[in-house]
C-alpha cells in the first residue's frame, strides 16, 4: 500500500493537535477535610429524595453536623438528622414547642439516617437535658448511641455511653476545618479570584456565573438580606451542569435571611444543593434565618464565632469550628431542623506538598567509580484501634549496599596500570517525613475508664416515664460495660496528606496523541528509507 507524504503529515498533525488540547475540568481539587461531605455507607441512595416523611431511603454514616465548640438547643428547634458531633458541651433547653429534640432520625427530612447502632450524637464535653424534656436518639429506627466524654444529666432515649475518649476519632478536625475555610476564601492573603458577580437587588441577591468554570467562585462582603435586613430570595444563573459553587461571605458579622428553597425540590436553588458550599471564614456572629428551606452546605470557620440557625430547614452538611445555637431565642416560632444531605463538590486544593528527600551527591575522581545509594524509611505515628490516622501509607525500604566496582585508570606516562577494586558501602539513611498537616488522635488509656452503656427508654411521647426521670446518665440503675465503640467516618480524618484529584482524566487523549505522532514518524522513516534504496 502506498503512503503519501501528505497522509503521513496529516497523521502526525492529528497527534500533535490531541497533545495540545487542554484537559477540560482538569483542575486539581479536593474534598473537605477529613473526607467530610459525601454519604458514607450505610446504604447510600443513588439520589437523595426531597424532604418528606416516607420510609427510609437508605443509611448514611457520614457526619451531618459538626460543632467544634458548644451546641445549645433552644426555642422550638425540633431535630438534627444524621450524625451529630459536638466538641464541647451539648445543652437541650427548649423554650417552646415539643419537649423532644431528635438526633440521628428526623420525622421529616431526607429520611437517610445513620445505621442502627451507630453514634447518633457524640459530645466531647457535658451532656445536659433540661427537666421535662427529652433527647431522642431512636425515632422510628432501631436506635443509636449517644456518646459523651463528660457528665450527663436528664432524659435520653437510646443507648447512653460514657466514653472519655469520645472525640478521639475527630482529633485535629476542628483546626483543619478552620484552615480550609480560610484557604477557600483567600490565596496568600488576597481574596480568591471570583468567576462570577453578585448583585443585591433588594428583593433578591443574584449570583451570575461565567457559564464554563468547573468551580464557580463568588465573593460577598455584605449580608444576603433585603433592605433593613429583611428576607429576600437567592438566585443563581450561569452555573454549568456539574459545577461546584463556592460562596465566600467574608468579614462580619454576617446574616443570611431568605425565603428561597422548598421541601419538594421545585426551586432551582434545590438543584445546586449537593455542590453548593456557603463558606463564612471570619464572622464571630453568624445568623441564618428566614422562612425558606435553606439549600447547600455551610462551613463557618471562625473557632471563636457563634452561628444561630433559626431557619425552618437547613438542607445540607453543617460544619462550624465555633459554637452553634439551634432555635429561636424566644417566641413560638416553628420547628427548626437540620436535614441530612451530602456535599459532593470539588473544592480548591488546600493541601501543602509533602516534603521530599534528595539523596546527597558524591563527587568522583577520574579513574574511580563510586556509587552512593541512599535508602529512605518513612515513619508514621500510630494510634489505638479507635484512632483515625492521617497521612499517606508509608513504605519502608531496606538499606542498600552497593556492589564493588572496578575501574581501570590509564596514567599519563608509563605502562597501563590497573587499580584494585574499590568497594564503597553506603550507610542506610533513615529519615522521618513529616506531613505538612497531620492530625493524630491523642492516646488515651481506656483500660481503667472503659465506656459504660445505659439504655433509657420512654413509654410515652407526651409525658416523661417514671423510669427515665431524674439524672438517668450519672446514676444509672443498670450499668454494664458496653462493647459499643465510636464509629468514626471511615475515611482519613483531619484532612492531611494527599487528597484525590477530581475532574476528567487527560491520560487517554495524551496517549492517543502520542501514539499518532509516533506512528506517523515511523511511517515517514520507512517511506524515506524505501525511496533511498
Amino acid at each position: 500500500m502506498r503512503v503519501t507524504h501528505a497522509a503521513l503529515a496529516a497523521l502526525a498533525a492529528c497527534g500533535l493537535v490531541l497533545l495540545a488540547l487542554p484537559a477540560p475540568w482538569s483542575a486539581h481539587a479536593d474534598p473537605l477535610p477529613g473526607g467530610l461531605g459525601p454519604c458514607v455507607p450505610g446504604t447510600c441512595p443513588g439520589t437523595f429524595p426531597p424532604v418528606g416523611n416516607g420510609s427510609f431511603a437508605g443509611r448514611d454514616n457520614g457526619v451531618n453536623v459538626f460543632v467544634g465548640g458548644t451546641m445549645r438547643v433552644t426555642g422550638s428547634a425540633a431535630e438534627a438528622e444524621g450524625r451529630v458531633v459536638v466538641g464541647g458541651d451539648f445543652t437541650l433547653r427548649k423554650t417552646s414547642g415539643s419537649s423532644i429534640y431528635n438526633v440521628g432520625v428526623a420525622g421529616v427530612g431526607s429520611r437517610v439516617p445513620p445505621p442502627d447502632g451507630a453514634d447518633f450524637l457524640t459530645v466531647g464535653g457535658d451532656l445536659t437535658v433540661a427537666d421535662t424534656q427529652r433527647l431522642d436518639a431512636v425515632g422510628d429506627s432501631g436506635g443509636g448511641v449517644v456518646r459523651h466524654a463528660g457528665s450527663a444529666s436528664g432524659t435520653v432515649i437510646g443507648t447512653l455511653v460514657h466514653d472519655p475518649a469520645a472525640m478521639k476519632p475527630y482529633a485535629g478536625l476542628r483546626e483543619d476545618l478552620t484552615a480550609a475555610s480560610r484557604c477557600y476564601a483567600r490565596v496568600d492573603g488576597a481574596p480568591r479570584t471570583a468567576t462570577g458577580t453578585v448583585v443585591n437587588q433588594g428583593y433578591q441577591t443574584l449570583f451570575t456565573g461565567d457559564g464554563k468554570s468547573a468551580l464557580q467562585v463568588f465573593n460577598v462582603t455584605a449580608d444576603i438580606a433585603g433592605p433593613g435586613g429583611t428576607t429576600q430570595g437567592i438566585t443563581f444563573e450561569g452555573i454549568p451542569a456539574g459545577a461546584t459553587v463556592l460562596v465566600n461571605l467574608t468579614g462580619g458579622p454576617r446574616t443570611i435571611n431568605t425565603y428561597s428553597g422548598t421541601l419538594d425540590d421545585n426551586d432551582p436553588l434545590n438543584k445546586l444543593r449537593s455542590r453548593l458550599l456557603w463558606n463564612i471564614p471570619d464572622a464571630t456572629t453568624v445568623t441564618l434565618t428566614g422562612s425558606g428551606q435553606f439549600q447547600g452546605s455551610v462551613l463557618a470557620g471562625n473557632p471563636d464565632g457563634t452561628t444561630t440557625m433559626t431557619l425552618p430547614g437547613s438542607n445540607g452538611r453543617f460544619f462550624t469550628t465555633g459554637n452553634l445555637v439551634h432555635g429561636s431565642s424566644g417566641g413560638p416560632g416553628s420547628g427548626q431542623e437540620f436535614h441530612a444531605y451530602p456535599f459532593t463538590g470539588d473544592l480548591p486544593s488546600c493541601t501543602k506538598p509533602e516534603p521530599t528527600t534528595t539523596a546527597p551527591t558524591t563527587p568522583t575522581t577520574p579513574g574511580t567509580s563510586t556509587t552512593t545509594t541512599t535508602s529512605t524509611t518513612s515513619t508514621t505515628p500510630t494510634t489505638g484501634p479507635a484512632t483515625t490516622t492521617t497521612g499517606e501509607p508509608t513504605t519502608t525500604t531496606a538499606p542498600t549496599t552497593t556492589q564493588p566496582t572496578t575501574s581501570t585508570t590509564e596514567p599519563t606516562t608509563g605502562e597501563p596500570t590497573t587499580t584494585g577494586p574499590t568497594t564503597t558501602t553506603t550507610e542506610p539513611t533513615t529519615s522521618t517525613s513529616e506531613p505538612t498537616t497531620t492530625s493524630t488522635a491523642p492516646t488515651t488509656d481506656t483500660s481503667t475508664t472503659g465506656p459504660t452503656s445505659t439504655t433509657t427508654t420512654a413509654t410515652s411521647t407526651s409525658t416523661v416515664p417514671a423510669s427515665t426521670t431524674g439524672d438517668t446518665s450519672t446514676s444509672p440503675t443498670d450499668t454494664t460495660t458496653s462493647d459499643t465503640t465510636p464509629v468514626p467516618v471511615p475515611v482519613t480524618g483531619g484532612g492531611s496528606g494527599s487528597l484525590p484529584d477530581t475532574g476528567a482524566d487527560a491520560g487517554p487523549l495524551l496517549g492517543l496523541g502520542a501514539l499518532l505522532v509516533t506512528g506517523g514518524t515511523a511511517l515517514v522513516l520507512v517511506t524515506v528509507r524505501r525511496r533511498t534504496r
